[in-house]
Formats: structure tokens, C-alpha cells, sequence
């Protein structure tokens, strides 16, 4: 008969063994992959010690916890834990979510000296997730959320050495670069900026100019027209340096300060592609509002769009944003554990599991061709024309009008299913405002490695492997974008897109 010392001791997880009875703070939980880090670390990790979430009030919640109460609480990203057990989620919200009213933009978040000091002196990590994703923004918004807030979160760590700091910045910050993209500090495409010796680059001066450029359009202009030159001063000068839009631009300003001003401290700087809908957790194709290549099938749908800026053997870098919260945990768990260090992680799927931009819209034209009806809320109709990646050049000569050889336009119009009578530019502007924003990654020139995140996921064992998958090669992308994305599109992203219209109308009523 067997003994308990005969029995081999179950694997034990690094990750919960480390997160146990920990303080976490979690920054920008009212966007969709702050929501799925805050699921997963609610529902796996049950012995972590607290999650405080920094939350700004707006009117009709002006309070943290109250906004928590009424806008996170009940997304359904949190319907699997409610389903499963609705007493042990309500009494995680009330024993171990603390909400904290502040801006991440403000001095301290905005709260008082001495309530920001108690703050990071309770806290073991921080996650910030908190960023303004719109590819144009205006300069000075996206230099505030996405650059200068990080001092904020550098100042926590001045003030709690044993503070570990992860913040979420990601994979296009390597900008107009080509070729193979590790796991390191990007080098800027365009003009030069000065290298420290430590590695990354001082961007002080940098900064500096950009605020003084802001300043000088603000004293020139008021309004609409504001904004409008700030929107192309931040384009004209991610341009300049070596980016093709101003937030992956002040993203990558965010890392170099951040490096600079934690030298010696715990950073991991985690970078990740473009994410979409979860791959397993909290549900299969959980997603909340429309992604970048979301935003391009949603106008294919309602037949706006049919042909795109596009290069069909590129590798259009796709990750599930539920191996991104993994990526995350993994991280807080390791700079918990290890000595002090700056670390760098992509979480992506080219290098490992790489999907074509002409794959991917093959699987989802296939998709929509064979099962539209099952999409209620994106496919109105059957789609009667394909969608066609082109070159730049033949695009933009196609859109603009320009004379180019009838033989080329009537191979591509015939393609298109369209007649001469170019029919299909009678919704050029949503083609034109969305190659625009999005043209550059439909037309990719670079592969993002991940050999360190896939080295750290192998070094935490197989129990954590199971718990906090992070591997990109577990996607089946002909599934995955046929069964599971379109589907949760349909269900989570555009259902709540429907609600919110209905709402506004009844609104309208009531008020007139």
C-alpha cells in the first residue's frame, strides 16, 4: 500500500505561490486588456493579497469604487466568474478590489502627498495598461497618457524600492524598421537621437521640443482647427523620428523614459502585437468594442469597403488578448521573484505561428461567404464582392483618381466584381479614412520574435504553462478567425455596440 511519502508532490505553480498575499495596481481596467488582466487575476489567483485599481471618476460616477460598481463590474467579462460562483466573485470585489479615485495623468494621480506615499507603500507591483490607443491623437493628449504619466508610476517606485513595475507598451514601437524585431530597445527609423550608455535613448530634450512645438500651435489656433494641427503635428513628427503614427510613437518615448528613470529598479516593459478577441478565457472570443482589423471587417460587412493597401505575404502580427493577461502575470510574477532588472517581452505570434494578411482574409471571407447568416449583428446580407489587398501605389492611384494603365484597372475592377464605371468609390472616404489610419499594418515588412517571453514561460514549469499560456502555437488561425472572432465580434463587440445606439435613441425621445 502507498504512502503519502510514496506520492510525488503535485508541481507547485511559481505564479501563485509568488502572487500570494501580494498588493497589485492595475491601471486602465476600464479598457478591454486591463478588464481581462483584472478577470484572470481575480479568478486564478485567489490568494493575491489586493488589487487596487486607479480609476478616474467622470459625471455620472465621480467616485472609483462607484464607477467600478457600474461600468466594470458588470461587463461581461466577468460572466464566467459570476456564473461559477457568484458568492466567492461578490466577496473577492468586497474584501480585495480597493479603488482608488485618481488621473494617471495628474501629479501623484492626483491624490494627496501623503495618500499617494500610503499608496506605494502597501503596493508589491504595478501593472499599467492605461494608454490612449487612437493612432491619431492629438500630440499633447497622447504625450500626456502615453509619455509623461509614466513619471507617475516612476515615483511609486521611488517610493517603495521593492516595487516591481510592468508596463504594457507595445510590439510597433519598432516603428518604420524592417526585418527581425527582438526582445530589445528599438533604435528609431528616422532622425537620430542620442543613445546613454545604458541602452536607451535620452529623450528629454526630445520631449522638451515637442512641447514647445505644442505650445506654439496652441498660441496660433482655437477649436476645431486646434485639434486638427495637433493631430498632424503628432503625425508630422512620429513621421520625422521614425514612426508611422503619434501613439506608437509617444509609446515608444514612454519606454525610454521609463528605462532612464527606473535604472537599477524592477521594469519589464511588455510588448504586444495587435490584440484581439480571447482565445480561451474568460470565453471564447470575449472582445469589447472594435479592433484595428476589426474596424476593416466591419466595413467589408456592410459593404463599405472592398479593396485595401495591403501586402498579402506579409505577416499581419495577430495575438488573443487572454495569452497577453498571461503575459502580463508571468511578468509580475518573475520580477517579483528575480533580482532587480530591466526586462523586454513581445507577445506575438509572427516568429512562431505566423498568419499572412492574405490567410487571414481568406478565412474570413470563406467564413462569411459560407455562415453570414450566423453573424445577425455584422453581416446585413450575404457579401457579394471579395475584398482585395493591393499595393500601396496601385491603391492610391485607384482611390485618387489618377490615370493608370487600363489593362491594370480592369484586371483589378474585374476582381472587384465592379464594371468601369468605378462603382466602387461611392464609399472612397471610408476606404481612404481607413487605409489612413491602418495602412501601415496591412502592409508589414518586419517579423516580432518573442524568445524571451516563450524562455520565461518554460522557465515557470508546466503547471504554469497550463494556468498562464502564452504560446502563439497553440492557435489554429483557420478556427480561430472563422469559429471564434467572428463570433464574438458578433456576440460581444457589436451587441454592445446595438445596445448603446438604442439606448442613445431612447434617450433622444425622452429628452425631446
Amino acid at each position: 500500500m502507498a504512502t503519502s511519502q510514496d506520492t510525488p508532490a503535485a508541481p507547485a505553480s511559481q505564479v501563485l505561490e509568488t502572487l500570494r498575499g501580494k498588493q497589485v495596481l492595475v491601471t486602465g481596467t476600464t479598457g478591454f486588456l486591463g478588464k481581462v488582466v483584472l478577470e484572470k487575476l481575480m479568478r486564478a489567483v485567489p490568494d493575491i493579497g489586493g488589487i487596487h485599481l486607479l480609476i478616474r471618476g467622470n459625471k455620472r460616477h465621480p467616485d472609483a469604487r462607484t464607477r467600478f460598481m457600474n461600468e466594470i463590474v458588470t461587463s461581461s467579462v466577468f460572466e464566467r466568474m459570476r456564473e461559477e460562483d457568484l458568492e466567492g466573485f461578490e466577496a473577492f470585489v468586497e474584501e480585495k478590489v480597493h479603488c482608488v479615485t485618481g488621473e494617471v495623468t495628474e501629479p501623484a494621480f492626483g491624490l494627496t502627498e501623503k495618500a499617494f506615499g500610503a499608496l506605494a507603500g502597501q503596493l508589491d507591483a504595478v501593472v499599467n495598461s492605461a494608454a490612449s490607443v487612437n493612432f491619431r491623437e492629438e500630440l499633447d493628449k497622447a504625450l500626456a497618457i502615453n509619455t509623461l504619466c509614466l513619471d507617475n508610476i516612476a515615483e511609486l517606485a521611488r517610493q517603495n524600492d521593492r516595487l516591481a513595475v510592468v508596463q504594457v507598451s507595445t510590439c510597433y514601437v519598432n516603428g518604420m524598421n524592417s526585418g527581425q524585431v527582438s526582445e530589445s530597445i528599438i533604435k528609431p527609423a528616422g532622425e537620430s537621437i542620442p543613445r546613454n550608455a545604458e541602452g536607451f535613448y535620452e529623450t528629454s530634450d526630445l520631449i522638451r521640443l515637442l512641447q514647445d512645438k505644442i505650445a506654439d500651435v496652441r498660441a496660433r489656433y482655437s477649436g476645431k482647427v486646434l485639434e486638427k494641427k495637433l493631430v498632424e503635428l503628432g503625425i508630422r513628427e512620429a513621421n520625422r523620428y521614425g514612426w508611422s503614427d503619434t501613439y506608437t510613437f509617444t509609446k515608444w518615448l514612454g519606454e525610454q523614459l521609463l528605462m532612464e528613470a527606473l535604472s537599477g529598479r524592477a521594469l519589464t516593459i511588455l510588448r504586444p502585437s495587435i490584440i484581439e478577441s480571447a482565445l480561451e478565457e474568460p470565453a471564447p472570443g470575449w472582445i469589447e468594442g472594435v479592433k484595428v482589423a476589426d474596424a476593416i471587417i466591419l466595413a467589408y460587412a456592410r459593404e463599405k469597403v472592398t479593396i485595401f493597401p495591403g501586402k498579402r505575404s506579409g505577416i499581419i502580427d495577430v495575438i488573443p488578448v487572454d495569452l497577453v493577461a498571461n503575459s502580463i502575470i508571468l511578468s509580475v510574477s518573475e520580477a517579483l521573484r528575480e533580482a532587480p532588472a530591466h526586462r523586454i517581452y513581445q507577445c506575438c505570434s509572427g516568429s512562431s505561428n505566423p498568419v499572412s494578411l492574405g490567410e487571414f482574409i481568406d478565412h474570413l471571407l470563406a467564413e462569411a461567404k459560407a455562415n453570414y447568416a450566423s453573424y445577425d449583428q455584422l453581416f446585413y446580407r450575404q457579401p457579394s464582392k471579395p475584398f482585395v489587398a493591393v499595393n500601396r501605389k496601385l491603391f492610391d492611384a485607384l482611390v485618387s483618381g489618377v490615370r493608370i494603365p487600363l489593362s491594370v484597372t480592369d484586371r483589378v475592377l474585374k476582381m472587384l466584381g465592379h464594371s468601369r464605371e468605378l462603382k466602387m468609390l461611392r464609399n472612397l472616404d471610408t476606404t481612404r479614412s481607413l487605409a489612413t489610419i491602418f495602412g501601415f499594418y496591412t502592409a508589414p515588412d518586419y517579423i516580432f520574435r518573442n524568445d524571451g517571453l516563450m524562455a520565461l514561460s518554460a522557465r515557470m514549469g508546466e503547471l504554469d504553462q497550463m494556468l498562464f499560456p502564452v504560446d502563439a502555437r497553440q492557435v489554429d488561425w483557420s478556427t480561430y478567425l472563422r469559429k471564434i472572432h467572428l463570433a464574438g465580434l458578433n456576440r460581444y463587440a457589436l451587441k454592445e455596440r446595438k445596445l448603446h445606439s438604442l439606448r442613445g435613441r431612447r434617450a433622444q425621445k425622452k429628452a425631446a
